[in-house]
């Protein structure tokens, strides 16, 4: 399983941070974010080194489907209800300018990476009146935006869309596979603990010393300040590759719950979906959910890639980019940026490169990690820890039925195994793997993603392989680690 954008890059290998070290702004985290952080710093003159748990753009960066919109689902409307409409025009602001910022670099590094401008569209099948508010909110926070009676997606039979014009795609990795070249970056470098003197500490047992650190790795690892795991979960989506469809002129995202997004790269259709909560997907389907749906809409299409990816969602649905906490005044975050992670990057960038620089910024303030609104993110935050409570609790008491025996070739699930609860995986030969069902986070009982043979998080997202190597964060460490 990879994506396009895997297909056609790789990225010189970095290696690993085996001395102590000293700089002026360690960025953990090597993905569109973090390197952009660490470009636009060590464009200005600041000594700058990149972290990165795996490898160079290896995380989500590589699976995103890649687009550069200030369009991100039904947003300004929400935004004017809870934080009044100048939060939504310094929201819509930063996104357009992360757009223009994005064609100045490709320009000014003279990058090959199929940068495009697309208008994109949000469409629904029958939420029309949530369409119109959402144009509406647009409107009053400056966006180039019109309501549609007909769109390109014709099979979709999508009622009215929402236009947002001058937006972009492009290959991701293209972008930054020439960025990454002019930036220090040490691979397979894992951070475990930042100490209060602002030094790094690695799993290797290395140590960095800086000045300012950008955490940039996808989900915070630190619990503490902060606290962004009672403040975020995890989702999962599908996407498929599929070749002999339609060309659809645009990039397209369904406002409706069970509804897909479209966009075209090169003769390819990226087709994706089925949305799911990390942790959430024991029963698998939502590769077939979208195989089916594609056969449905173009019956003469052919699947050549398909990927997942993951995503930080906030109780407000906006990142967190800022100090990492109050505490913290050397320390910055940049997460949470739900599913829009390519423009946010850019927005991110902008921010923290500005606050470390010490340079004005008229749209930080929407984004600050100290915000706090009671309307949506009480309710939200009340669901969230339903979830972990019930997962938290599972993980103690609750005892399997199931046996060995019960787990078919190619199946995992939890088991009662020598006399202990245990997650099992067999392969198609009939080999068996077997892993703790507590993650190694903060102890929530892991559920079983048959769609991408992982034990997940259901708390807060962290995942592992089938043989418990950690894949995802929030948590750093394998499960036989603990």
């Amino acid at each position: 399983m990879e994506s396009v954008w895997s297909s056609e890059v790789n990225f010189r290998k970095r290696e690993t941070l085996n001395k102590n070290i000293e700089c002026d702004v360690l960025v953990i985290g090597a993905g569109m974010a973090g390197l952009l952080t660490a470009y636009m710093l060590s464009k200005r003159g600041r000594e700058v080194v990149v972290i990165d748990a795996r490898s160079t753009a290896g995380g989500v960066t590589k699976n995103t489907t890649a687009k550069i919109t200030s369009q991100h689902d039904l947003i300004y409307d929400s935004i004017i209800k809870e934080f009044g409409e100048e939060g939504a025009i310094q929201y819509a602001r930063a996104n357009e300018l992360a757009i223009r910022r994005y064609k100045e670099i490709i320009d000014s590094e003279k990058i090959d990476c199929d940068f495009e401008y697309k208008d994109a569209y949000l469409y629904t099948l029958d939420n029309i009146e949530s369409l119109e508010d959402e144009y509406n909110a647009a409107q009053r926070s400056g966006i180039d935006a019109e309501l549609v009676d007909e769109v390109s997606i014709i099979p979709v039979g999508a009622k009215k869309a929402l236009k947002f014009k001058n937006q972009a795609q492009f290959n991701p990795l293209k972008f930054l596979s020439p960025i990454s070249e002019k930036l220090t970056i040490y691979e397979n470098t894992v951070a475990l603990d930042i100490t209060e003197d602002n030094t790094v500490v690695t799993k290797n047992d290395m140590k960095i010393k800086a000045n300012k650190i950008v955490v940039a790795a996808h989900y915070p690892f630190l619990n503490t300040p902060g606290y962004y795991f009672m403040r975020m979960h995890q989702e999962r989506a599908y996407v498929l590759a599929l070749e002999n469809a339609e060309d659809v002129n645009g990039m397209y995202k369904c406002i409706d719950k069970t509804g897909y997004s479209f966009r075209n790269y090169k003769n390819l259709l990226i087709f994706g979906g089925a949305v799911r909560r990390t942790g959430e997907n024991e029963e698998g389907g939502a590769y077939e959910e979208l195989r089916k749906a594609a056969k449905e809409l173009y019956p003469n299409s052919t699947e050549k890639y398909h990927w997942s990816t993951q995503d930080c969602m906030t109780l407000d649905n906006i990142p967190y980019i800022g100090h990492y906490s109050s505490k913290t005044p050397n320390i910055y975050v940049e997460t949470g940026f739900k599913k829009w992670g390519m423009t946010t990057s850019m927005v991110a960038a902008m921010i923290i490169s500005d606050m470390i620089l010490e340079n004005e910024n008229d749209f930080s303030e929407i984004f600050s990690p100290g915000r706090f609104d009671m309307s949506s993110s009480m309710k939200n935050a009340a669901n969230d820890l339903i979830i972990t409570a019930k997962n938290f609790i599972a993980q103690r008491i609750d005892i399997p039925e199931e046996t060995l025996e019960s787990i078919q070739n190619g199946h995992g699930g939890i088991v009662e195994y020598k006399g202990q609860k245990t997650g099992v995986y067999k392969d198609n030969d009939g080999k068996v793997f077997t892993v703790s069902t507590k993650c190694a986070h903060l102890g929530c009982e892991l559920k079983w993603n048959a769609d991408d043979l992982t034990w997940d998080c259901p708390c807060h997202g962290s995942r592992y392989n089938y043989e418990g190597i950690w894949i995802e964060s929030p948590t750093n460490k394998c499960l036989h680690e603990v």
